[in-house]
């Protein structure tokens, strides 16, 4: 039987960070633009030239699935990849010019879902559970 050396606190930070950061933005921004889709569809931020909608629905798909994925632990590095490019976008480019206390937010989940990046899941996530 292998015994993994890292220690649990380090497992539990991963989870912490994990249901913090995905947790918080699948509630508080994923969830409600999702809700609002048709008040948003028309107006919403194009930074790219791709059409509101079209913008739209790729940050949904960044900030509902991927982050939901993030909160189960489910593919974790491949899921914060789009939620890296979002805040990025919206750090860079939407809030470019903005003073820093507009972008702060943003850039705090840049930092979490790169962090998580370099991480992964822990061994707190349903990537980990073993039927074997």
């Amino acid at each position: 039987m292998l015994i993994n050396s890292e220690p649990i606190s380090e497992d539990l930070g991963h989870l912490f960070l994990r249901l913090g950061a995905g947790g918080t933005m699948f509630w508080q921004h994923g969830w409600p633009k999702l809700m609002a889709f048709g008040d948003k569809v028309d107006s919403f931020a194009d930074p790219f030239g791709l059409g509101p909608a079209f913008s739209l629905v790729l940050l949904l798909i960044a900030e509902v699935v991927c982050s939901a994925l993030v909160v189960l632990g489910l593919w974790t590095r491949a899921a914060v990849i789009p939620l890296i490019i979002a805040m990025a976008v919206v750090v860079f480019m939407v809030k470019g010019d903005a003073a820093f206390a507009e972008k702060e937010l943003a850039a705090v989940y840049l930092m979490a879902f790169i962090a998580l990046l370099f991480t992964g899941s822990g061994r707190y996530a349903v990537d980990r559970i073993s039927f074997g």
